[in-house]
């Protein structure tokens, strides 16, 4: 078994998390991330012969969407956890994307595990998130604030898709 036999493997994109789970945060409030990703073993034959192959998470590497981006080997906690966290600039609709790099080890007819020379990655689906600047202003108490009003998450358009970071960084956490 080698990297390009484990790369053919359905290996499952770990499962990940962005944001307040209703899909908007302000924008400078901490973008909360983390991944849920268990060793997955999977089944396959060589040469008529049984082979079990086990794929682990090694490390994330997150791309926010907006220019920034972070690496770790930590999968991060849910809210309230900003243990891997990273905030908006700007408002607007932003694609948080995770890849996944999996290292492999296979099992020859269920014999002891072995390593695979090589890592392979994973891409998750997208997760949209809306940056939303607030601001303060004057309302009636007594009137409860109208929704329709100022829709927390626009519909998404090139017009509401927010801008690049021009202070972009790539952080190691």
């Amino acid at each position: 078994m080698n990297r390009e036999d484990f790369a053919k493997l359905p290996v499952e994109p770990a499962v990940a998390h962005a944001g307040p789970s209703d899909g908007w945060l302000p924008a400078g409030m901490p973008n909360v991330l983390h991944a849920e990703s268990e060793p997955q073993v999977l089944d396959t034959a060589l040469l008529d012969t049984p082979v079990s192959v086990r794929a682990t998470a090694q490390s994330y590497h997150w791309d926010l969407g907006d220019g920034n981006t972070i690496d770790t080997e930590k999968p991060g906690k849910p809210y309230p956890s900003e243990e891997i966290s990273s905030t908006y600039a700007y408002e607007g609709w932003y694609d948080v994307t995770l890849t996944t790099t999996f290292t492999g080890e296979f099992s020859v007819n269920g014999g002891e595990w072995q390593p695979i020379e090589g890592t392979i990655e994973v891409e998750s689906e997208p997760i949209e998130v809306y940056s939303k600047s607030l601001e303060s202003r004057l309302v009636d108490g007594d009137k409860a604030p109208d929704e329709n009003e100022d829709p927390w998450k626009p519909e998404r358009s090139s017009a509401t898709d927010g801008p690049q970071d021009p202070e972009a960084t790539h952080r190691n956490v």
